[in-house]
């Protein structure tokens, strides 16, 4: 799982636009955390996006199997169902 918790801050530069970077400002805005945020969120939005690219055919084939064979759960209830009914009573 791609996570960000707990790691440590490291010092960089931006360059950001001089009016919004005001308006933050003035709206009492921690900058830092901010960017950090909403950065980390788009790299795991690109994360998963190719990550979904690269494993597109997989799911493709898995997604296919489902749909010719069912899921664990569906071709278990079809092996309960062509079970002969007994009347043992429960168990």
């Amino acid at each position: 799982m791609l996570t960000f918790d707990h790691a440590p801050k490291r010092a960089t530069n931006l360059s950001l636009n001089a009016k919004v970077l005001d308006a933050a400002k003035e709206l009492g805005m921690n900058i830092s955390a901010t960017v950090d945020e909403l950065l980390a969120a788009e790299v795991k939005r690109r994360y998963w996006e190719r990550w979904n690219e690269d494993n597109k055919e997989a799911i493709a084939d898995y997604n296919a199997r489902i749909e010719r064979e069912g899921t664990f759960s569906q071709r278990i209830q079809r092996f309960l169902a062509n079970q002969p009914k007994t009347d043992d009573g429960p168990l």
